[in-house]
């Protein structure tokens, strides 16, 4: 059986790990270097890395802290947050990335997304949607969950993954910092509407959120989360042992310190 996947999420600003609710109020957590090491150590299954602020402003993600991040963990990364051409997947891949998330880039330019694919791979291609309930839609949001771009999401989902995205991370801005569990029912419209990967973000509040995610929802392979993990709420082991208590599969074990694994 497939493991389900445990992914904590650095939301990065100026150099800085920040967290808000409903992506408003965003306030400094810690360094993004010192938070990757110690979730890749307590054995996260992947980090994702996202320059918030980089699309918004118009400027390319700065790779000088991501590499930094990147050549201190050592679980899957990716990466996102400005990703509007090849070269931006090119410049975060020999960073460091494995996976690149595309968000505000490819709706300005859709065809971004297969022509990743085609270069790079299926796998490589992560389509990120921020989604918010309107008039009785799922509808996208772009540049950091600050403009409604009036697309269906599930239509935009559903082109991306015909059109070579690998997977997709659902961030549901209605539950986003809520800590009153994952948007089940945007979550299950998602996964039953694609084969690929999906992966839950927003709203996770502690350990019965994940189960409960994952029981309700056996076609989610992941999920994300920031502040319960940041803040100390949730240890990463205690949640994966937790979860494997009550039969969902994890990967188990001890994880080595960087320096075994060199």
């Amino acid at each position: 059986m497939i493991t389900k996947r445990i992914i904590p999420c650095l939301d990065v600003r100026d150099g800085r790990v920040v967290k808000g609710t409903n992506f408003q109020g965003l306030r400094d957590v810690d360094s993004p270097v010192e938070l990757g090491r110690r979730y890749s150590d307590e054995g996260a299954d992947e980090l994702v890395f996202y320059d918030i602020t980089a699309s918004a402003e118009g400027r390319g993600l700065f790779t000088d802290i991501l590499r930094e991040v990147a050549s201190t963990i050592f679980i899957p990364l990716t990466v996102g947050g400005g990703i509007s051409s090849l070269a931006d997947f090119e410049r975060v891949l020999q960073a460091g990335a494995d996976k690149v998330s595309v968000n505000s880039g490819a709706l300005r330019d859709p065809g971004l997304i297969e022509a990743a694919a085609k270069r790079y791979g299926d796998q490589c291609v992560v389509l990120s949607v921020d989604a918010k309930r309107v008039d009785g839609q799922y509808r996208v949001f772009a540049k950091g969950g600050r403009e409604d771009t009036g697309r269906d999401a599930l239509a935009w989902i559903r082109y991306g993954v015909d059109h070579g995205a690998g997977e997709i991370v659902l961030n549901s801005i209605d539950t986003d910092g809520v800590r009153q569990g994952f948007d089940l029912e945007m979550l299950r419209a998602v996964s039953e509407l694609v084969d690929v990967p999906v992966v839950a973000s927003g709203g996770a509040g502690g350990i019965e959120d994940f189960a409960v995610l994952f029981e309700t929802l056996p076609r989610v392979d992941a999920g994300l989360a920031a502040s319960i993990f940041h803040f100390g709420q949730v240890s990463i082991p205690e949640l994966k042992q937790a979860l494997a208590a009550r039969g969902i599969p994890m990967r188990l074990g001890d994880f080595a310190s960087r320096e075994e694994r060199v």
